[in-house]
C-alpha cells in the first residue's frame, strides 16, 4: 500500500516533509488539502486528524500528524543516511533542541510577518498598523538572532558539518514570505476577476 502525505505546499512544514520525501525517493501519494476552502475541516479530513492540521500521514492503518514526528518516523522506516537524524545520543539531541524550540520561535514569527505583510492585505485588505508590523519584526529579528548564535554559529548547518532534518525545517520557515508573495498576489488577482464576472 502507497504512503499518502495529505499536503498544502502553502505551509512551510508541508513543503520540509514534501522536499524531504522526494529527496530520498520515498514512494508517496500526494493528497492535496485545500485551506482556503477550509478543507481541513470537513468531516471527511477531521476522521483523519481531529487536530484540523496539515501535514498527516497516513501508512496502512498508521496515522501520524505534525511534520517533524512525520520526517522522523521516514527517517527510521527508511533508513536515511545518519546525518539526518543521527544514532549519536548527543547529535541527535542536538537535531531535536532545534525542532523543540523552532515551533514557537522562528516558525511561529515567520509565519506572523507572513500574515501582516501579504495575507492580511491582500485577503482581507486590511493595512496592519505599522507600529503592529515594526513590533512583529523586531520579535522575529531577535529570534533571528538566536537562530545564528545559539545553533548556527560559525558551523555550515544547524547542528554540525551535515545537514540535517533541522536545516529542512528552518529553510521552509525562512523562505516562506518570498516563495508565496507571488502566489498570493496570483490568488488574490483571481480572486477579484471572479467577482467581478460574477
Amino acid at each position: 500500500m502507497v504512503l499518502k502525505l495529505y499536503l498544502n505546499l502553502l505551509s512551510p512544514s508541508c513543503r520540509s516533509l514534501y522536499i524531504f520525501a522526494k529527496l530520498h525517493f520515498i514512494s508517496f501519494e500526494m493528497i492535496p488539502v485545500d485551506l482556503l476552502k477550509a478543507e481541513h475541516h470537513s468531516k471527511e479530513f477531521v476522521r483523519i486528524n481531529p487536530l484540523m492540521k496539515v501535514p498527516v500521514m497516513k501508512d496502512e492503518d498508521f496515522i501520524l500528524g505534525e511534520s517533524v514526528a512525520i520526517m522522523i518516523y521516514l527517517c527510521r522506516k527508511f533508513k536515511t543516511p545518519d546525518h539526518w537524524y543521527p544514532a549519536d545520543t548527543q547529535s541527535r539531541a542536538l537535531v531535536d533542541e532545534y525542532l523543540a524550540w523552532q515551533h514557537l520561535n522562528i516558525k511561529k514569527h515567520c509565519t506572523k510577518i507572513l500574515w501582516m505583510k501579504m495575507v492580511i492585505p491582500h485577503l482581507f485588505q486590511y493595512a496592519v498598523p505599522e507600529l503592529k508590523l515594526k513590533e512583529s519584526m523586531t520579535e522575529l529579528s531577535h529570534r533571528l538572532d538566536l537562530l545564528k548564535k545559539k545553533f548556527l554559529k560559525d558551523k555550515p548547518f544547524l547542528t554540525g558539518d551535515r545537514i540535517s532534518l533541522a536545516d529542512v525545517m528552518a529553510l521552509e520557515d525562512l523562505v516562506q514570505t518570498s516563495l508565496l508573495k507571488t502566489s498570493l498576489i496570483h490568488l488574490c488577482t483571481g480572486r477579484a476577476k471572479v467577482n467581478k464576472m460574477g
